[in-house]
């Protein structure tokens, strides 16, 4: 195995349309190249020889959007063992029933983690109405992982179609989270731009605290994360593309031209994802 690309988004499930947010992020990252479906994704995976965590964002209740299901995801997993691993996705306003679908996805569909996007699901993570989530990521043993920083959606439209910045800052939301959930393992997804200062001292200061770097193709990452890469939080930094917004074969590309130590890079590749996931 090549890699561990900690972050891709699937094809939409069959019979659901494209939402007015997945179309302006094409138009965001330029996207030349989609995949027709899952087997075409799962093709690419295989010949790029990385293995893919998989999700998708249910924002039903602060968009109208009908998600993707979690039994969608546990079904790309079940086709393609061997390529991907499945995270679950849940709408933290939906309370009971979230935290019973989340239950549900990983007692028995199988899924090894949770993704939850405050800026699209316009929540902060250290609402504490929100912690029952967080207790059974704890009592599963799997890792929940938080978009942080900028969001490329909605950017450049009128009143970012709605989309509010202020709750994926990294400090209070999942310092405060990482605080009072110390077992939970936590990963910050995206370079958190602009609290990059801020995501690195949570990662500093809290061991159950991790870096994804998707979203960003690598020359454009801040100079601050690749020192950290290299230095202190070389245990921490784990490999993302946020494919297919960002393909991972350009990411990795990009990443073998930027001044990261030989020793470093099998940890930001792999390693480090591997004890994060269990593999």
């Amino acid at each position: 195995m090549r890699a561990i690309d900690m972050h891709v988004h699937p094809p939409r499930q069959p019979g659901l349309p494209y939402t007015e947010s997945d179309l302006h992020l094409r138009r965001y990252f330029r996207v030349k190249w989609m995949p027709r479906d899952v087997d075409e994704m799962a093709s690419k995976y295989k010949d790029w020889d990385i293995l893919g965590v998989i999700f998708a964002v249910d924002t039903e209740t602060s968009t109208g959007d009908v998600p993707d299901t979690n039994d969608y995801v546990a079904g790309i997993v079940r086709k393609y063992p061997n390529q991907f691993v499945g995270f679950a996705s849940v709408d933290p306003w939906k309370g009971k029933s979230a935290l019973d679908e989340l239950v549900r996805s990983i007692d028995e569909l199988g899924l090894k983690g949770l993704k939850l996007h405050p800026v699209h699901q316009a929540f902060f993570p250290n609402d504490k109405k929100f912690y029952p989530l967080y207790a059974k990521c704890v009592e599963a043993g799997v890792p929940i992982l938080f978009h942080t920083g900028f969001a490329g959606s909605g950017a450049g439209m009128p009143g970012g179609n709605g989309f509010k910045l202020k709750y994926s800052a990294p400090i209070p939301g999942v310092d405060d989270v990482a605080a009072d959930f110390p077992e939970l393992t936590i990963i910050m997804a995206h370079p958190a731009w602009p609290w990059v200062d801020e995501q690195i001292a949570v990662a500093l200061h809290k061991p159950n605290v991790y870096i994804d770097l998707s979203g960003w193709a690598p020359q454009y990452i801040p100079a601050a994360l690749i020192h950290e890469t290299n230095t202190r939080l070389q245990e921490k930094m784990l490999f993302g593309s946020d494919f297919p917004y960002l393909q991972p074969d350009r990411w990795l590309l990009e990443f073998e031209a930027l001044d990261v130590r030989d020793s470093v890079r099998p940890k930001v590749l792999l390693e480090n994802a591997r004890k994060v996931l269990g593999l």
